[in-house]
């Protein structure tokens, strides 16, 4: 048998102020005081993911907005404001043409 590694690695729960995103990790947002933003990663490369939920079901009222950190955005040049309720989403970078998708959880 092997052991089986991998997967996300999920952190503590962030209520306030920019985040650092790293590759490979899960992120349990908290906007319940206010709006926060999640920055992803600057040097990606092909395969990194960034995994991020709607921890108190307040997105709706104060935005997660996850900033794209010179990367685009399913191909465009503009951060992703996050406005939907229990929101749950992986991104993963592809390239630098449409940089950070969204992927089927």
């Amino acid at each position: 048998w092997g052991e089986v590694s991998g997967g996300t690695s999920w952190q503590a729960v962030i209520t306030s102020g920019t985040t650092a995103a790293t590759a490979g990790n899960g992120y349990f947002c908290n906007t319940t005081a206010g709006a926060i933003t999640l920055t992803l990663p600057g040097s990606p490369t092909i395969g990194d993911e960034v995994s991020f939920i709607d921890y108190a079901g307040t997105f709706d009222t104060n935005n997660l907005t996850v900033a794209r950190n010179g990367k685009n955005i399913n191909g465009s040049a503009a951060d992703l404001t996050v406005a939907t309720e229990r929101a749950a989403n992986t991104l993963v970078f592809t390239d630098n043409t449409q940089g950070w998708l969204l992927k089927n959880n």
